[in-house]
């Protein structure tokens, strides 16, 4: 999946990538998407929080070896 941004939180811990994710989604215009890309597996609960709290759209989440990557739509 394509992504109008993409952020590499990788060796952060929590909450780092959620903080961090936060600040790009509001540069970002309604209906863009961010990929983030982390090493914490606990960030995979944090985001569908994160998207839960926010009002964002959770669009996917996967594993890729030992990264954890979700995709957020900005709302």
């Amino acid at each position: 999946m394509t992504a109008d941004k993409e952020l590499d939180a990788r060796g952060l811990n929590c909450p780092l990538p959620i903080l961090k994710a936060k600040k790009a989604l509001a540069d970002m215009s309604s209906g863009q998407t961010l990929k983030v890309i982390a090493t914490d597996a606990g960030s995979v609960r944090d985001f569908q929080a994160f998207a839960k709290q926010t009002g964002n759209e959770l669009v996917a989440q996967d594993t890729v070896g030992t990264d954890y990557v979700s995709v957020l739509k900005r709302r």
